[in-house]
């Protein structure tokens, strides 16, 4: 069957096209974004504002056009930080199903780390052995430690790169508010070390996200165009190296490092402070960045539910 999944993040609305069938790899067919920025449109009650509202709005309902072009059968539709931590995410959920016709499912953090350690899970198989997934996404930082298919623990900080760089000013931000941000992050990752260290140490580590693969390809990493199957490495070494350089430069100077996009450019330096402060905090030399995350557990976990239905 073609499935769709519309993801509504702090950063983009993306829509993925796949074609599935359970026991099977689903196969991307088509795919489609919209940079919105959710987390830049709240008022100062964390609210999401009426252009953020409408500008959501709209979005979906493009979404929901294309996928029913692309002869969609199951659209899942969900939302994560951005919506979930806004003050009036009641009263847009209700507005955008009525105006969209596009009733969005609200994830937990928790929800986010174990369907994108699911997803980790399936693309590297049994064995990879224990696993420690980390993801950062825009409103929140992601991990999740097991041997099986779900996590013996989970947990989500509020760490995203986007949420982190709307409290850095500057561009280049001051190198002040970047160290006090820089003692802020360990503080808040330092907190749940515990619960993932006493379960043992993990055999294969694994960076999801846009962050980990735009900070793997600066360090040297394989270009995207080479394929999914390569195998590309982020080491702790080489991204304490980069984040003092990243701080320094402005975002356009940023924009035009490899791999790295200029809607993402102004995050990086906060997304590699996230990296650089799990990495060192979990004693994580090197790390494998993986193809699949959050949107590939969500149709793996349908899959799932269609197999035994």
């Amino acid at each position: 069957m073609r499935l769709g999944v519309l993801d509504v993040g702090s950063n983009t609305v993306h829509l993925l096209v796949v074609d599935a069938h359970p026991g099977a790899r689903p196969l991307s067919a088509y795919s489609h974004k919209e940079e919105l920025k959710l987390a830049e449109l709240l008022d100062a009650r964390g609210a999401i504002n009426a252009q953020g509202v409408e500008r959501l709005a709209e979005a979906l309902r493009t979404a929901s056009r294309i996928a029913e072009d692309k002869g969609v059968e199951d659209l899942l539709a969900f939302a994560t930080s951005a919506v979930r931590e806004s003050s009036n995410a009641e009263s847009v959920l209700a507005h955008l199903a009525e105006e969209t016709g596009v009733k969005l499912q609200v994830l937990s953090g928790p929800e986010e780390a174990r369907l994108t350690f699911l997803a980790a899970r399936r693309w590297f198989g049994w064995s990879a052995g224990r696993l420690l997934v980390l993801d950062i996404g825009g409103g929140s930082l992601e991990m999740a430690y097991g041997i099986d298919e779900q996590p013996d623990a989970a947990v989500s900080l509020p760490l995203g790169a986007g949420r982190l760089t709307s409290t850095l000013p500057g561009d280049p931000p001051e190198a002040g508010a970047f160290r006090s941000l820089r003692r802020y992050v360990r503080a808040e990752i330092a907190r749940t070390v515990g619960d993932f260290t006493r379960l043992g140490s993990p055999d294969h580590v694994v960076g999801t996200s846009k962050t980990f693969k735009q900070l793997a390809r600066l360090a040297g990493a394989a270009r995207s165009s080479e394929g999914p199957y390569v195998r590309r490495q982020l080491t702790r070494e080489a991204l304490e190296g980069w984040v003092p350089k990243l701080a320094a430069m402005p975002s356009d100077e940023r924009a035009a490092l490899p791999g790295v996009s200029r809607g993402r450019a102004r995050q990086l330096p906060a997304g590699a402070l996230v990296a650089e402060g799990a990495m060192d905090l979990f004693g994580v030399d090197a790390l494998e960045t993986c193809p699949w995350a959050l949107r590939e557990g969500v149709i793996l976990r349908r899959l799932d539910h269609l197999d035994t239905a």
